[in-house]
């Protein structure tokens, strides 16, 4: 494990216990859920790329529609803050971790300026069995890729 990788679990593990425990029926090695929870990733960042912010926002929990209250100001925040993950040159998507029982999936950016990224994606199973987005941590890792 790199450096960064252990340091980005470390934070992980920290935000992940400041949110309530909560039963995701998520176990390692569940290749169902992956295949969905990068799917659903996938489905964000295509949006991002069309600029189409009601995919977007669909991809979000609900916890996160009501925190942001509508498309437009979730897109204005990741067009603002996070230009990597919203016009990424390449993602390559990482480890599945599980933390405290809920699925964290990694995926790195490269942004078009070539700064480069490490999200941390924290999933969400709904109800209806879906999986959404309930959060994203990201990491700057200060390297220009080639």
């Amino acid at each position: 494990m790199t450096r960064l990788s252990a340091v980005i679990l470390v934070i992980a593990s920290v935000w992940m216990g400041l949110a309530p425990a909560v039963a995701q029926d998520m176990k390692e090695g569940d290749a169902t859920s992956k295949t969905a929870i990068i799917g659903v990733i996938e489905a964000q960042i295509a949006a991002f790329q069309n600029d189409d912010s009601a995919t977007a926002f669909a991809q979000a929990s609900p916890g996160i529609r009501a925190y942001f209250g509508s498309p437009d100001r979730f897109m204005r925040m990741v067009r603002s803050s996070y230009s990597s993950v919203y016009r990424p040159r390449s993602v390559e998507f990482r480890r599945l971790l599980i933390v405290r029982g809920e699925p964290v999936q990694e995926v790195f950016f490269v942004g078009l300026d070539l700064t480069t990224m490490l999200a941390l994606y924290r999933m969400e199973r709904q109800p209806d069995g879906r999986w959404l987005i309930n959060g994203v941590l990201v990491a700057d890792t200060k390297e220009q890729a080639t």
